[in-house]
């Protein structure tokens, strides 16, 4: 008698995934090659040199711009603060009332016929 495989007709054969992908050719990209990123013109010293001197430059008046607006923002808050010193007296008093309106607020009233039953 012959030996049956576990296998039956109707099951497909492995398919080696590798195998199928290399079977169907190099694949095309649609980007630039590791080549032509290496072949791609570059400065020399002397043009990095200048870009560098450039960047410099530039961060300088940014820089001067910075001072310019942190100037403006201390008198700014010179005279915000100018202002709250000169109406203090009256906003400690507005504090004081509103502390005390607060107070009388979180108090519970007696009137209330559930609190009677506790």
């Amino acid at each position: 008698m012959c030996k049956r495989s576990n296998f039956s007709i109707s099951s497909p054969a492995y398919m080696n995934p590798i195998a199928m992908a290399r079977s169907r050719g190099p694949i095309q990209s649609s980007g630039p090659t590791i080549q032509d990123y290496l072949n791609r013109p570059r400065p020399t010293w002397e043009e990095v040199k200048e870009q560098l001197e450039k960047k410099k430059k530039g961060s300088k008046a940014l820089a001067e711009f910075e001072e310019k607006m942190n100037e403006n923002w201390k008198k700014e808050l010179e005279k915000h603060r100018e202002k709250l010193l000169s109406g203090s007296e009256s906003s400690s008093k507005k504090r004081q009332r509103k502390k005390k309106e607060k107070k009388k607020s979180g108090r519970v009233s007696k009137s209330f016929p559930f609190f009677q039953m506790l």
